[in-house]
């Protein structure tokens, strides 16, 4: 076995590697850019090294600088964890040539399998099922129209090397097809190194499941059951789970099979994942194979107790796998919320900046429900605009679907994070939608049901009833609080009766607070209320503290707080609500006061989130429609097209190519 490993690679999916190495007593080396220096997995791994400069491609990306670091540090094997090198042929046969053991397929089986064009002709010649569309490489928009007018619409675009939909988008017009090509393959060009691109027909109304596999280099290749990851944005995966909720026995043993037989066509080894286009009916299509880890692994790794790192290690060392067939046994659910520096309210556009706060809920296994949360950040780090905006992976795992999203939900509400927008209110949502619930997914869950974007949520029901009950409660403790420290209570207070007037949103409630011992009990009377209902809370919470954690009517509630003037900012189960708190009197005068309006920014382009302006495409004075594009914003490796949402004719321009823009910055102003 290995001594010592380099990760090269960053953020959590190091961190990750570096918790299995560490279980199985192996030092681990981390290599990090100048904007990494002071990162989660440096400071975890046993030794760092320095290769460069923040952008990717003069670090991460750079062959050279990660032999020289394995030179220097004594590494024997590099684990490429996923992205940067991880699908390249030519960093395996590198390593190879220098020595160095690489943790990851043969490079014969990463030509084979790991370029999607190649992956698709070896797929054919395999006589697997593929979706229709043109196998070779695509050399303008000119090209790519005639092709996508050839296969029919609409058509997705894709990089040839690529991952994480970057360079990826779906066209449904010869336009789009146009548009699309070139900020595809400009994406794929800074993300990989690589702007070879392809299309290929889309499949209305799919799912996306992936088969997980694990081949040693003895000719051994099993399948470890499937993961579905259809709740897409952009074409990134933002929620899985395992198993799927649409496959049967039967038809999971049919995609496992084929699936192995195309990895022993090839000679794979090591982890890898088969990604299928599934129909509702359960027909299948292979789309390509990931010959790497995948974001996801840890639903399968909950599901069938299998470290896929630790395996990854072992093939690498020469073992044989010591797992059959038939000792993969799938127990129970999981489900995955990848938590994004993303801004959910202006269509999920990416955040940087510090995390002032950050407290992801206890990983903890507790009556057959566990959480896990891996993730490469900490309180009082920073998020960068050099690399991908995941903070987190939050993972839940129960003896079925139902407690699992049930576990995920509670566990979201007690993820506190401060400094940037993120997107646990989406999150949170899509766990309570009632559709995610019963399992009837597609990729196109996400437009279909936020057609317009999405939200702030407006509290109702039950979560409105719980908010109220909560911040009724905070107040009752900080003014226990107020009362000790004036002198006005003396010795242990059993009980005290208040009564406030709550306003959540536009709805005011009648509200009688009493503590009896340890319990507040929160009463609702009034029109907006549910009359009479008492509603029991308990809590340790102390005032300053950013989750109010407890039970109400002896059920588990984490509630989200934030202090403002005469309230509250509350978050629970996707509904971020300021809340306010008032006595009689001050509920009295709380009405007569006017209402603010919002400022009108209808003629004002603003820059969606701190970014660099790629291009300009308007000048002062030009006449512009509604849906036009006006400029380029390129944030986190990702183009963002910023289109004109009136006609009117352009005022003046305030921004140019190259200038680096914080949030809101006006970019352009409308006559």
């Amino acid at each position: 076995m290995f001594k010592r490993i380099l990760i090269a690679n960053r953020g959590e999916i190091a961190c990750r590697i570096i918790k299995t190495a560490r279980k199985m007593g192996i030092e681990t080396v981390a290599v990090y850019s100048e904007a990494d220096k002071d990162a989660l997995h440096v400071e975890m791994a046993d030794t760092a090294v320095l290769i460069g400069p923040p952008p990717a491609a003069q670090s991460y990306l750079i062959i050279e600088k990660i032999i020289a670091a394995c030179k220097e540090t004594g590494a024997e094997a590099v684990h490429p964890g996923y992205g940067f090198l991880s699908e390249r042929e030519a960093f395996p046969k590198a390593l190879e040539a220098a020595g160095i053991v690489f943790i990851g397929p043969n490079p014969r089986a990463i030509a084979a399998m790991g370029d999607k064009i190649e992956s698709k002709k070896a797929a054919a010649a395999a006589k697997v099922s593929t979706v229709p569309g043109h196998l070779g490489v695509i050399a303008d928009e000119k090209e790519a129209v005639k092709i996508a007018n050839d296969i029919g619409y609409p058509v997705m675009i894709k990089a040839s090397a690529g991952g994480g939909g970057k360079g990826m988008r779906i066209a449904w017009s010869e336009k789009e097809v146009a548009e699309g090509f070139a900020r595809s393959r400009s994406e794929a060009k800074s993300s990989f190194g690589d702007d070879r691109m392809f299309i290929e027909k889309f499949i209305v109304d799919p799912r996306h499941i992936e088969i997980q596999l694990l081949g040693d280099k003895h000719g051994n290749v099993i399948y470890l059951g499937e993961r579905e990851c259809s709740i897409q944005r952009r074409n990134q995966k933002v929620i899985e789970e395992a198993p799927s909720p649409l496959l049967d026995e039967a038809t999971r043993k049919k995609m496992g099979d084929q699936s192995v037989a195309l990895a022993k066509a090839v000679g794979y080894d090591s982890a890898g994942t088969v990604e299928f286009v599934a129909g509702q009916d359960r027909s299948f299509f292979f789309l390509e194979m990931n010959t790497r880890l995948q974001v996801e692994h840890p639903v399968t790794e909950l599901i069938t107790g299998i470290d896929l790192v630790e395996q990854m290690i072992r093939v690498a060392a020469g073992e044989k796998l010591s797992i059959k067939q038939d000792d993969v046994k799938l127990k129970g659910w999981a489900v995955e919320s990848r938590v994004y520096a993303e801004d959910p309210y202006r269509n999920f556009l990416p955040s940087t900046g510090r995390l002032t706060r950050y407290r992801p809920p206890v990983e903890r296994v507790i009556d057959g429900v566990t959480v896990r949360n891996d993730t490469g950040v900490y309180e009082g780090g920073e998020i960068s605009l050099f690399y991908d905006p995941m903070i987190a992976k939050l993972v839940t795992h129960a003896p079925t679907r139902a407690e699992a999203v049930e576990a995920q939900s509670d566990a979201l509400d007690a993820f506190v994070i401060d400094g940037i927008r993120h997107n646990i209110p989406f999150l949170s949502a899509l766990m309570a939608h009632p559709r995610w619930k019963s399992g009837k997914l597609s990729t196109g869950f996400i437009a279909e049901e936020f057609p317009e974007g999405f939200h702030p949520q407006v509290p109702d029901g039950e979560r409105a009833e719980v908010i109220a009950a909560v911040a009724a409660a905070i107040d009752h403790v900080l003014g226990e609080r107020k009362r000790q420290i004036s002198g006005q209570m003396t010795g242990r207070v059993v009980t005290r009766e208040a009564n406030r007037a709550v306003w959540l949103g536009d709805t005011e409630y009648r509200l009688e607070v009493k503590r009896e011992n340890g319990t507040i009990g929160v009463r609702f009377d009034g029109k907006d209320g549910n009359k009479n209902a008492v509603r029991h809370l308990e809590s340790s919470w102390k005032p300053g503290e950013p989750l109010w954690a407890g039970t109400m009517d002896s059920k588990p509630v984490a509630v989200q707080v934030r202090t403002i003037p005469n309230g509250f900012a509350l978050a629970y189960r996707g509904v971020e609500a300021k809340v306010y708190v008032f006595t009689e009197r001050e509920a009295a005068y709380a009405r007569l006061m006017p209402v603010k309006q919002a400022a009108n920014t209808a003629k004002l382009v603003l820059c969606p989130m701190p970014g660099l302006v790629v291009s300009i495409a308007v000048a002062e004075g030009q006449e512009v429609k509604a849906g036009e594009t006006v400029a380029v914003v390129e944030a986190m490796k990702m183009e963002n097209v910023l289109r004109a949402e009136i006609d009117g004719t352009v005022k003046k321009v305030n921004a140019k190519p190259g200038d680096s823009l914080a949030v809101d910055a006006v970019i352009i102003e409308f006559a």
